[in-house]
């Protein structure tokens, strides 16, 4: 069988991008495999293509709700018909349903929490499983970028479901986390299929800047200047908000926000327009990106620095898709690492709430005691994700308060451990920022890749990147409206006269 045939039949493609005909075969030939593939080289294609040759349902394990409906969307738009995404998405009786005739089904998208729930894992034990996918695969190491703890209980889950043929996925793993994915779910003789996290047609552009307000002005003129359609990232959810109605008034472009501070039917509502091409820019947090397949977005712009170069591979590659060339632009200024090691610290919940947890505690015999009566406490000491990450590592549920208090104790040692890896990577990317050689070349070598390419053409600010030659024609552009914008801007940084 020529697997090329096949993928014309199937998906009208008459050539493979890099790395997908190595996963396919692979997985074929009936081999557990760990596929580190470039963001925007269509991993989703090696479980569908795999799917269509093997006799069985495919799992796919997948973080976010709009990566899934994407997904699903994406495929049904195609002509295949039997994919499903259980999520909360569905009504209770929508979810009935399709559990009902779960077996018509050929793909199904799951999210880890859910795939946890014993009523679910039991439908999918007396199924036939044929591959069981995980996207997104960085996601089980406590110390990548995206950790999500749910993750971690996947080799559990595996071994319930009978160890079924595994396809993990992902992007931006070092060696390190490659093995970490390995040892949590029980691959041993697992091939791995790992290509260069190089974007050869993303240009990478950094500029220090002295102020948050020259910081302003630069972005303005770049979204002005800037031909297709792009995407800002900002830390803060009030920021990018601000920053939308700022560049709303100046800039001849349509612009909206996205955050996950948003109604649901706002988000997606908002990515519906971007991927239909009714909005120019995006101004956005990180929960914007993993849901969209867009293949033309030209430019990614960083308004704040990320945690590590893990995630900032994983944003940039929302951009060139189609193999066209595009920019990556970060926009530092001094102090931006703040930020970053403050959205680290309030990550996880620190000692200062742990302890005002166990001072509550303590007139209690068991955890399901203080539930019972103070449970509305938890919302007032953790945020959500907080407590959902604390609740998945210590397993609060049915434990003494002599077994709680251990489990709080080794949960304080992780998350100083985690704490001090992360900013560790924070000083990994400032370095990056900071340094004199190609951008590209210190990216690859962090990843343990040799960089081969002598090219000077658009690769990078180190190798003489003209931006000039991303921006739109002057004959293209429109005329910007004539308003007090410094005024504006000046009421955004909160800065007095």
């Amino acid at each position: 069988m020529k697997l090329e045939d096949k993928l014309k039949e199937y998906f009208q493609l008459t050539q493979f991008r890099g790395g997908q005909k190595e996963t396919i075969a692979s997985v074929l030939n009936h081999r557990d495999t760990l596929a580190m593939l470039p963001t925007g080289t269509g991993k989703s294609l090696c479980y569908q293509f795999a799917g269509m040759l093997l006799e069985g349902t495919v799992i796919i394990i997948s973080p976010l709700l709009s990566l899934m409906q994407d997904q699903v969307e994406q495929m049904k738009m195609k002509g295949e018909k039997r994919v499903v995404a259980l999520n909360s998405f569905l009504t209770p009786g929508e979810k009935q349903r399709v559990l009902k005739r779960i077996n018509q089904y050929k793909y199904i998208f799951i999210s880890p929490e859910m795939i946890s729930m014993t009523h679910i894992l039991e439908i999918f034990q007396r199924m036939k499983i044929c591959l069981f996918v995980i996207d997104e695969a960085h996601c089980i190491s406590q110390w990548g970028y995206d950790f999500r703890p749910d993750y971690q209980k996947l080799g559990k889950i595996r071994q319930k479901l009978n160890n079924p043929l595994t396809l993990a996925l992902t992007a931006t793993a070092t060696e390190e986390i490659r093995k970490d994915i390995k040892r949590s779910l029980n691959l041993e003789n697992v091939e791995e299929i790992i290509y260069s996290v190089d974007r050869p047609n993303i240009a990478i552009n950094i500029e220090e800047l002295a102020h948050t307000q020259e910081k302003m002005e630069k972005l303005l003129a770049n979204i002005q200047a800037l031909d297709g359609q792009g995407i800002v990232y900002f830390s803060s959810k009030k920021l990018a908000e601000q920053t939308v109605a700022f560049l709303k008034e100046r800039a001849s472009k349509r612009i909206m926000a996205y955050h996950g501070g948003m109604s649901q039917e706002d988000r997606i509502l908002v990515q519906q327009q971007f991927q239909a091409g009714q909005l120019d820019v995006i101004c956005a947090t990180s929960a914007f990106g993993m849901g969209i397949n867009k293949e033309d977005i030209r430019f990614i712009i960083h308004f704040h620095m990320p945690t590590q170069l893990e995630s900032y591979l994983q944003e940039i590659g929302r951009a060139g898709r189609d193999g066209n060339q595009s920019v990556s632009m970060v926009l530092y200024t001094p102090g931006d690492e703040w930020i970053a090691y403050q959205l680290i610290e309030s990550e996880l919940p620190d000692e200062l709430q742990i302890n005002k947890w166990k001072a509550l505690l303590r007139k209690y015999r068991t955890f399901d005691d203080w539930m019972k009566n103070e449970s509305y406490q938890l919302q007032m000491l953790f945020s959500e994700i907080q407590w959902r990450v604390l609740e998945s590592y210590i397993e609060p549920k049915n434990k003494s308060m002599e077994e709680l208090w251990h489990s709080l104790e080794l949960y304080c040692k992780f998350r100083e451990e985690r704490v001090k890896v992360k900013k560790q990577k924070i000083q990994e990317l400032i370095a990056w920022l900071h340094s004199e050689t190609c951008r590209r070349k210190y990216i690859m070598e962090y990843f343990g890749e040799k960089y081969k390419s002598k090219r000077k053409e658009k690769c990078c600010d180190r190798c003489g990147l003209e931006l000039s030659d991303f921006f739109q024609s002057k004959n293209n552009r429109q005329d910007m409206p004539q308003v007090d914008w410094k005024e504006q801007l000046a009421f955004i940084l909160n800065i007095k006269k």
